[in-house]
């Protein structure tokens, strides 16, 4: 293996791990079952029928089978392109992994962004669940899909935009890499540099550590203009049993 290739392959490591640890935090702030394996971690809500699989690792789908059989909306967030579950009815969906390597971002934000507390927590949580969106979290409840308890570990940021909250986006510090989630931009703010401004922030507070990202279609585009490299094509497979 070359450098080149052990350093994707460090990276494409990192980017699984901290995704764990994200939703880790998220299943521990909402009160779900969390299950780990030999290079793999879930997630389970059971309230809302759903159960998340990332891979931390090149492993067969043989190894969480289990979990495939619930009754349930089953996604699985597959990094190293090691299962396939085509042949079970799933639906693949390509997700590039994208990861920046530390560097001051150059220029400046054009919409002021600020890191909330608590008190505004309910602010970025609405814009996410509507606007990202977070379709299981719909209609819209107050404390369901962002509640107080995920600010430990867990950094939320909001921009905002002729006096209204226009966007918003979660972070997750680790020593070796900062994880970015939920890059939200509300309709209405959309075009006028609102998802910059919110990734121009962080890249200026964790300047000094690489920063992942699972990027959109439409997103990939802006993170590329800053900086962001394409680690990988993700395979993210949902079906419902």
């Amino acid at each position: 293996m070359t450098y080149a290739a052990r350093v994707d392959e460090d990276a494409l490591r990192m980017a699984a791990g901290n995704a764990a640890g994200f939703w880790a935090r998220v299943a521990r702030a909402r009160g779900h079952e969390t299950r780990r394996g030999d290079g793999w971690f879930a997630v389970l809500d059971d309230e809302r029928g759903n159960v998340r699989v990332l891979t931390l690792a090149a492993r067969g789908a043989e190894d969480f089978a289990a979990l495939l059989q619930r009754p349930a909306r089953v996604m699985v967030e597959d990094a190293f392109g090691s299962v396939s579950l085509a042949a079970q009815g799933y639906e693949r969906r390509p997700m590039p992994v994208m990861l920046r390597r530390p560097a001051r971002p150059a220029g400046e934000p054009r919409v002021p962004v600020r890191r909330i507390g608590a008190d505004e927590l309910h602010v970025a949580e609405r814009l996410v669940v509507e606007e990202f969106p977070l379709a299981l979290f719909q209609p819209y409840e107050r404390g369901a899909a962002l509640p107080e308890p995920l600010l430990t570990g867990v950094e939320v940021y909001l921009a905002e935009l002729d006096g209204e909250p226009a966007g918003a986006c979660v972070a997750v510090p680790e020593p070796e890499v900062v994880g970015v989630y939920w890059v939200t931009t509300g309709t209405a703010f959309r075009s006028r540099g609102v998802g910059r401004s919110l990734m121009h922030a962080l890249l200026r507070r964790f300047d000094d550590r690489p920063m992942t990202l699972t990027a959109s279609r439409m997103g990939r585009p802006l993170y590329e203009s800053l900086g962001f490299e394409h680690l990988t094509q993700a395979s993210w497979w949902t079906g419902v049993r």
